[in-house]
């Protein structure tokens, strides 16, 4: 059996990630089990300074945001990640390499391909069992960022657009990780879908609960 159980949640800015991340955690704690919850870029003490960099600190080049980005998730697998699974514990993360593709693959139209190379590359291939898409239109995704946008945020509409794109033609090539998951709904509604796609995944995975092995 895997050790651990690795969840990453993607989607375009606005699509309710951070909330469903949170009422995913809750219930899973309130069933025993040991959860760490993380984001990219900001896992990690590094990361938050990558994250500085690359959100909020001007320009950046298609190549260099690429490359900090993939430099974020090494380490962040490194010192977060694996340590976490490798004791059994419940691991969701705001964004993984799946984001890079879609943002820095498509939409900055680098080559895809080579852009999951390099975050597989950087993370000695780990990927996670199961990747929740939460899926929006763009004009409503949009809608719910409000207040100061950071770097990729203020990006135009055609932008993330290809974002969205991108994370459906993914979800469609690997339908056994990808669960899509319309974000239009009620927060409990999406919540309670996401417990459905998550409770299966949990008895296969060896995983710590009260303390005892499972």
């Amino acid at each position: 059996m895997a050790r651990g159980l690795f969840i990453s949640f993607e989607g375009g800015d606005g699509t309710g990630k951070t909330t469903q991340i949170g009422e995913l955690s809750r219930w899973l704690r309130e069933l025993g089990y040991t959860v760490v919850t993380s984001r990219e870029p900001g896992g990690t003490e590094l990361g938050n300074q990558i994250r500085e960099l690359l959100l909020h600190s001007g320009e950046v080049s298609e190549r260099a945001e690429a490359l900090l980005f993939a430099a974020d998730r090494a380490h962040h697998v490194a010192t977060k990640i694996r340590p976490a699974l490798e004791r059994g514990e419940v691991v969701i993360t705001d964004r993984y390499f799946d984001s890079s593709i879609a943002y820095q693959g498509a939409a900055r139209e680098l080559d895809a391909t080579q852009v999951k190379k390099l975050s597989l590359w950087a993370t000695g291939n780990l990927v996670p069992r199961a990747t929740i898409l939460l899926d929006a239109a763009v004009e409503e995704s949009a809608a719910r960022v409000g207040g100061t946008k950071d770097r990729l945020e203020a990006e135009g509409v055609s932008f993330h657009q290809h974002v969205r794109e991108k994370y459906l033609q993914l979800a469609a090539e690997e339908p056994e990780r990808f669960h899509v998951v319309d974000a239009q709904g009620t927060i409990s509604a999406i919540a309670h879908q996401i417990r459905q796609i998550v409770e299966p995944l949990l008895a296969e995975a060896e995983l710590e609960r009260g303390g005892v092995a499972r």
